[in-house]
């Protein structure tokens, strides 16, 4: 007979064994979902979801489109946005033509209408030293409903954002992205928290990052080099009128630029340009004294009373503005696109019209996939995604820097020579004014034609200096004039590449055709 010693010493070992099983499972786990170097969360082979395409972090102006776009094409769209409540911003609120024919293209155009008592804007009013004129977009050859469009932004994500919603294919949830999910160097989805904080991980062969300016994840899929030029202050005008309907208005002032545009019926947004990453302190009334004493003495008559009053109702708001060339770091998987991607200087409003572009140019791409799932193999053929885009996005970028510093006063004799040149060359009418706003309109995205009229602006001013006859010291200030002209833009076509910008054909890239299963 069996002593009951060992029964009970026995079933103790077990559970002992048990356990110690358990301990070293749970560990063998937690090595499996280890943090690498870059900030990737590396995970185990096996424990892959099914039933998603494409994770989009964000759902902003890029990520909203992007949902509905690729929802439209039969994609299983898991969205993840930290905030679903209606923005507040006071960028991304001028929708140039070019960007308003892509939204079109994408069936979005109802979201940029009277729903959101959206503005038509017909092109800009340049004001320097009292003297102004006006450069209308070239929309001959369009129907009557093309044109700029300026909203607030806010109700303008959240329509595009409900309009995604309906499709039954996209799921848009509440939540923050902390990690990308990495498995021998291909991304295979995010680890984020939701509105309760509780951690979740979602999976797709593609995970598109659209998470602002602020991203947080950029660095894991490009070496990214962001510049702070300026910041804008930002006031609403209320129940005035512009003294140019439906156009932007820009003000050559000192030390920057300032703007004004409608943004609903009743209201008309003011970006004060301060230059620097420092602006005068809101809380002690510094800005309001800046704003008082050296921007108002410089605005149109028509907008002052309305400006002094925005001022003293006290809602001023700033912002610092961004610009970072795109240098992607191609990575299976993973995608950035919109802000988190490629940044320009906010004066010509083309931010949304470079994504709403690329969000076109990879639908397109896609559109041919009925399989996302060999990473390798689609990262390659998204490479062509880089060089394509480069038309559209490195005219809009190299004219939205080049504008601002040319735009802005300098105790350089031969910049201001470039300011009084850039507003003279655009007066003269014809192609000079309406070859570069095609440019800026996003209507005529050609790099070339960009560069041929920033040298014809250098020229025109050296012309000038040169009459009625030249001397020693104009013949000097023109010379300084070119060698300033070229110090703003080389750097600029440096930084967007010059072989994509210019040969984009010559890049192996260029020709990917999709992968074959």
């Amino acid at each position: 007979m069996v002593s009951y010693e060992y029964v009970l010493g026995g079933v103790l070992a077990s559970l002992l064994a048990s356990v110690f099983i358990m301990i070293i499972n749970s560990a063998r786990k937690v090595e499996g979902v280890e943090k690498s170097r870059n900030g990737f969360v590396r995970m185990p082979e096996n424990g892959e979801e099914k039933g998603t395409d494409v994770v989009i972090v964000g759902a902003g102006v890029a990520g909203a489109a992007l949902a509905y776009t690729l929802a439209k094409e039969g994609r299983r769209v898991h969205v993840i946005e930290r905030d679903l409540s209606e923005p507040d911003r006071i960028v991304g609120e001028l929708l140039q033509p070019g960007g308003y024919l892509k939204l079109i293209e994408l069936g979005l155009e109802d979201c940029a209408n009277e729903s959101i008592d959206a503005q038509k804007v017909f092109g800009y009013a340049l004001y320097k030293d009292g003297k102004d004129t006006k450069l209308s977009y070239p929309l001959e050859k369009y129907s009557s409903d093309i044109a700029g469009r300026s909203f607030h932004n806010g109700r303008f994500i959240q329509r595009m954002r409900e309009k995604a919603a309906t499709l039954s294919n996209v799921k848009l949830e509440q939540g923050t992205v902390t990690t990308l999910i990495e498995e021998k160097g291909t991304i295979k989805g995010v680890i984020y928290k939701n509105k309760s904080g509780e951690e979740f991980r979602t999976y797709a062969p593609l995970t598109i990052v659209c998470d602002g300016c602020f991203s947080n994840l950029r660095k894991n899929l490009s070496a990214p080099k962001v510049e702070s030029p300026s910041c804008f202050v930002g006031l609403v005008l209320e129940n005035c009128d512009l003294p140019h309907a439906n156009h932007g208005h820009v003000i050559l002032g000192d030390p920057s630029p300032v703007l004004f545009y409608p943004i609903s019926s009743t209201e008309i947004r003011c970006l004060v340009d301060i230059p620097g990453t420092k602006v005068p302190s809101v809380a002690n009334g510094e800005m309001a004294k800046y704003l008082k004493t050296v921007v108002a003495p410089q605005i149109p008559p028509q907008l002052y009373n309305s400006f002094i009053a925005a001022i003293d109702k006290g809602n001023i708001r700033s912002m610092q503005n961004k610009s970072m060339a795109a240098n992607p770091l191609p990575t299976p998987g993973a995608l950035l696109l919109g802000d988190s991607f490629n940044m320009r200087h906010p004066l010509t409003g083309g931010g949304m019209t470079v994504a709403l572009s690329d969000i076109v140019l990879l639908r397109d791409l896609l559109r041919p996939l009925h399989d996302l799932n060999d990473a390798s193999a689609l990262s390659h053929y998204l490479e062509s995604f880089y060089t394509l885009r480069k038309p559209v996005s490195s005219t809009i970028n190299t004219l939205a820097g080049a504008l601002y510093k040319v735009f802005c006063a300098s105790p350089d004799p031969a910049r201001q020579e470039m300011r009084e040149a850039c507003f003279g060359y655009l007066s003269l009418g014809g192609i000079c004014s309406y070859g570069p706003v095609s440019l800026l309109s996003g209507l005529n995205p050609r790099p070339l034609h960009l560069f041929l009229h920033f040298f014809a602006v250098a020229i025109y001013g050296v012309g000038r200096l040169m009459l009625p006859f030249p001397s020693p010291q104009r013949t000097w200030l023109g010379i300084r004039l070119i060698l300033r002209a070229s110090g703003i833009i080389f750097p600029i076509i440096k930084g967007e590449g010059v072989r994509q910008m210019f040969f984009p054909t010559t890049v192996p890239a260029y020709y990917r055709a999709p992968p074959v299963h």
